[in-house]
């Protein structure tokens, strides 16, 4: 049966923060929700698996133990389990197909980690047609939400406005299916939406650039320098911004929307724009090819980097 939203489960604290995070915005969509598990039969039982179990039996423990967990906590929503044998990552692309959104848990960040640490959610982002929200390890409901005044109580934290959904913003190829994503995410949380675009001035001409010489002691060229930010640069930039957004502000006229206009790195910027919100919205275009599929730069530093759950949208 098809849910709008799937989310895939494996035992670790990072899943189950998924599932309440893909249980939380079912609820917000008036949607249902389906929950994953694939495993993978081995000649000999995974060092995972405890010895009074078998391979079956273990992965359907821990399909009911996440679900026990869904149901206690949202028991108005509709919830059903599906426990695949296969790869993890052809489980999850199959059960995304069928569906509206997938949920991923990832590792909380760190030097060395973050969202894309594991090599299933990186394929799986590559290769998914369909949105993929990566939630890291530790979200809980609370942080959805701007900070409450002192004196609330847990159970009104719900009526606490949510935190401002961000979207990265390509005006050379805009993406109706992330900035879609973007809108209706932001109008279901009944909260703002922040549309981050950055532009890059080109370098200098070859004739400007050969005036620029490295020192003696320098260890190789220069690279030549990029020409100034002109107020016309900038206003083509916003201009850009607000044509690509005109009609998406009329069909969600209840969306607040604020645009940001800057000369930087584009994966700076929207990383640096998603913090302190509720959700990071990109887009990845789609190569249509298994092998090789790749997320791109911003995508990548974004699931990097990002401290709130990003949704990456594939377009063509």
């Amino acid at each position: 049966m098809p849910h709008d939203i799937v989310v895939g489960v494996d035992g670790s604290p990072a899943s189950l923060a998924a599932a309440h995070w893909a249980a939380r915005e079912a609820q917000r969509r008036g949607a249902g929700l389906g929950l994953v598990h694939a495993w993978h039969r081995h000649p000999r039982p995974a060092a995972s698996v405890p010895l009074d179990h078998t391979e079956h039996g273990w992965a359907e423990e821990i399909l009911q133990e996440a679900v026990r967990s869904i149901r206690a906590a949202h028991p108005a929503l509709h919830v059903t389990e599906r426990l695949v044998c296969d790869s993890a990552v052809s489980a999850l692309v199959a059960a995304a197909a069928d569906s509206d959104m997938l949920v991923l848990g990832s590792l909380g960040l760190g030097p060395l980690s973050g969202f894309m640490t594991g090599s299933v959610s990186r394929r799986v982002v590559a290769r998914c047609t369909r949105p993929v929200v990566l939630v890291r390890a530790g979200r809980g409901a609370t942080e959805d939400h701007l900070p409450a005044v002192d004196g609330v109580a847990p159970d009104e934290i719900a009526a606490t406005p949510y935190r401002e959904v961000v979207l990265g913003l390509d005006t050379d190829r805009p993406c109706d299916e992330a900035i879609a994503f973007a809108f209706e995410a932001a109008r279901c949380r009944g909260t703002g939406l922040r549309v981050v675009h950055a532009f890059r001035v080109p370098v200098r001409p070859a004739s400007d650039a050969s005036l620029v010489t490295a020192p003696p002691a320098s260890p190789g060229p220069v690279p030549a320098p990029r020409a100034p930010v002109t107020a016309q640069a900038r206003a083509d930039a916003e201009r850009a911004v607000t044509a690509a957004l005109r009609a998406w502000r009329e069909r969600y006229p209840s969306v607040p929307v604020t645009e940001s206009v800057t000369e930087e790195r584009a994966a700076v910027a929207v990383v640096r724009a998603a913090h302190g919100a509720g959700l990071l919205v990109v887009g990845r275009r789609a190569t249509g090819h298994r092998i090789g599929a790749h997320t791109g730069t911003v995508t990548h530093v974004a699931l990097h980097h990002a401290d709130c759950p990003v949704a990456v949208v594939p377009h063509d």
